[in-house]
């Protein structure tokens, strides 16, 4: 790789939007199917169905995306992209507590007002708190010219 082509804010934010769409698109008729429509919009859920919505919802893409980083180096909407994650010093795949440090560091990224997300934007090497907490990069794989 002569030239690194770092990812941008937007084309992370549309990255972020696909993933967002897959996950719900998972999610969503299974948690329909499971307790209707009614008791998802009303919120009146027996203790077990809050345990199985929160599993779901929650717990299911967290490990979903972890295991995409670790596997893939990319979840769908970075693969959509020919965008991955990249160990910053070495360029190579990084670590599994490096994934798990990344995903941590979206909750320090996004409290104080998202900033550290925005930092992308920002950033000459377009790394978010998040990757710079990590030590990683979002780098083109294949950059078109």
């Amino acid at each position: 790789m002569s030239e690194l082509h770092y990812v941008g804010f937007w084309a992370r934010l549309l990255a972020a939007l696909v993933d967002s769409v897959i996950i719900m698109a998972i999610t969503w008729p299974i948690l329909v199917y499971l307790f209707g429509w009614q008791a998802l919009l009303q919120g009146g859920q027996t203790m077990l169905a809050q345990s199985v919505n929160f599993l779901l919802s929650w717990v299911l893409p967290i490990l979903a995306i972890l295991l995409f980083w670790v596997y893939r180096q990319a979840t769908p909407g970075k693969m959509l992209l020919n965008a991955r994650i990249v160990d910053a010093n070495t360029l190579q795949k990084p670590s599994k507590s490096q994934c798990i440090i990344r995903y941590l560091g979206y909750y320090v990224s996004t409290i104080p007002l998202g900033l550290g997300l925005i930092w992308v934007g920002i950033d000459a090497k377009k790394q978010g708190w998040h990757d710079k907490l990590a030590g990683t990069l979002v780098i083109y794989t294949n950059k078109p010219e």
